[in-house]
């Protein structure tokens, strides 16, 4: 059910409401204009949560880049967390993971044509994008990859994600539960996805969230699922890709070092024989001891057996030195990709389109000329029709 995966610290809660206040002190600067939000002529399209890591902001920013690639120049910008680099820094052919992070990597990797750059400082990172925003600039949108807490940048489209297990109605500020800010952080959004919702949610469920997310009128909610793709090997000249229904008479050690690994681990259990995790922290740099644990744990399952880990974490093993061959020949990357529910893909793909269409001055879309007509997030009068069923 929705929010069950979320645990309150109660004895911390004290140190949430200092922590509340300091935030909501930073927002209401924001409000009063005393700290400056700042609009680009280039259109930018945010994507990120309210919550501490696990809503999977990545594979919707990847899906968005599916979306505009054909159509437009996209450019990804990504914090780039736990790199070893400073600074602006576009990601090259042969840019090594630690340079830029293991998000921006994986993003690359996948699609090389595309522009990822990293920068902390976001507002630094566009204006590199854009070249200050002149005529010569080859960009026609940025995405904005867990920059929703990055006030300084005012986007053309806000898009908050909130995990159906940890619905931030249901959490508490850190460090008692997981929330960056308090909820009413949310009315920033345009556009609100509901994302790792079950395939079989039911219609009463989807009115129930509905209701209780309370969202504005001007605002767009739209339900996601996660979609597993065939394994693939992460050292490809040792195997092939392996179909999730052949799992049924395999040992699964599940390696996984991310933000919330307890979803993955529930939807390969049923289809594997047995699963052994092995966890570790979001964005964890494996150490030496961290791989001499693997190598053991996994020579001493029994067999058939094989390694399966996330996108996220095969970007930092791929770098990693000590893995055996052993483990090297069982490795597989779990792929995966969002499908939105509810036949609300079309919908959400106009929004996106309209924005960009009205707002881009050199790319297909802009000079379509059969287009439908814009939507654009700036101006509550256009901004798209929310999807919700508060009058069903």
């Amino acid at each position: 059910m929705e929010g069950d995966f979320i645990k309150i610290n109660e004895w911390l809660l004290p140190f949430s409401w200092v922590y509340g206040m300091v935030v909501s002190f930073r927002n209401f600067l924001f409000e009063l204009g005393i700290l400056k939000s700042r609009a680009y002529k280039t259109p930018v399209i945010s994507v990120g949560n309210i919550t501490v890591g696990g809503t999977g902001k990545t594979p919707h920013v990847e899906y968005l880049v599916r979306l505009l690639k054909d159509k437009t120049r996209v450019a990804v910008l990504s914090r780039g967390y736990k790199r070893k680099s400073r600074g602006f820094l576009i990601a090259g052919k042969d840019t090594p993971m630690p340079m830029i992070g293991d998000e921006a990597y994986q993003m690359k990797q996948k699609f090389p044509k595309v522009t990822i750059a990293v920068d902390k400082k976001r507002t630094r990172g566009i204006e590199q994008l854009t070249q200050n925003d002149s005529e010569k600039s080859t960009i026609d949108v940025i995405l904005l990859d867990d920059a929703f807490q990055h006030r300084y940048v005012k986007p053309g489209i806000n898009i908050l994600l909130v995990d159906y297990h940890r619905l931030v109605i249901y959490d508490k500020l850190l460090p008692a539960g997981r929330l960056r800010e308090p909820i009413k952080a949310k009315d920033r959004a345009d556009i609100v996805i509901v994302t790792k919702c079950p395939k079989d949610l039911k219609p009463m469920e989807y009115r129930v969230i509905t209701k209780a997310l309370n969202l504005y009128p001007y605002q767009s909610l739209y339900f996601t699922s996660i979609d597993y793709e065939p394994l693939q090997p992460v050292f490809g000249a040792n195997s092939r890709k392996r179909a999730l229904d052949t799992l049924g008479d395999t040992n699964v050690l599940l390696l996984s070092g991310i933000a919330s690994p307890r979803q993955l681990t529930e939807d390969i259990t049923p289809i594997a024989k047995t699963v052994t995790p092995l966890t570790f922290a979001d964005h964890h740099h494996f150490k030496r001891k961290d791989i001499t644990q693997l190598n053991t744990l996994f020579d001493e399952m029994a067999s058939p057996k094989c390694i399966i880990t996330t996108e996220k974490d095969a970007a930092r093993l791929v770098s990693t030195d000590g893995l055996s061959e052993n483990v090297k020949q069982h490795l597989y990357v779990l792929p995966v990709h969002i499908c939105f529910m509810l036949e609300q893909k079309d919908s959400f793909n106009q929004n996106i389109l309209g924005y960009v269409r009205k707002n881009s001055r050199n790319s297909i879309l802009a000079k379509g000329q059969n287009d439908h007509k814009p939507h654009n997030s700036h101006h509550s009068g256009d901004r798209p029709r929310t999807i919700s069923f508060r009058n069903n």
